[in-house]
């Protein structure tokens, strides 16, 4: 490959992509005093109700320490709750507040829009083969020999 460019790795275009779509929704999300990557942990908190740190680290993809971090932030916030688990005193189960909930309801349509944007121009069928790609993409990387 002569004078190659970033533009031709595959890891620098999925890692370039994400941060373009992750710097859109941080500017819609910044009235409302929230991150990307707290907003993912508050609506998976918001959608499972009663759910444990470790099954939302898992959910969204982060590790136990950062999302226990984010699931404090969000509690000082008033967007959250703990509770000590009664199966596991080890454990706490994170339940959304009503203020968390709101936000998630008020702030789902500004990612559906960041999404759509990035998506314009795509057929359907190119956004499910992108789906069905991407999510390969995750499983081939889950558990990769240098970890």
């Amino acid at each position: 490959m002569n004078n190659p460019t970033p533009h031709q790795f595959l890891g620098f275009m999925l890692g370039a992509a994400y941060r373009r779509v992750t710097n859109l929704f941080a500017r819609a999300l910044k009235p409302y005093d929230i991150t990307p990557e707290q907003w993912s942990v508050l609506f998976m908190i918001a959608g499972q109700e009663g759910i444990n740190q470790k099954e939302v680290a898992s959910a969204v993809g982060k590790d136990q320490p950062t999302t226990a971090r984010i699931v404090e932030l969000l509690q000082k916030k008033g967007f959250v709750t703990k509770l000590m688990s009664s199966n596991d005193r080890r454990a706490f189960q994170v339940y959304a507040t009503e203020q968390g909930k709101a936000l998630i309801e008020t702030t789902l349509p500004l990612e559906q829009e960041n999404i759509t944007a990035a998506i314009e121009g795509l057929q359907p069928q190119q956004i499910q083969e992108l789906r069905e790609m991407l999510n390969l993409i995750y499983h081939n990387t889950e558990n990769t020999p240098h970890e």
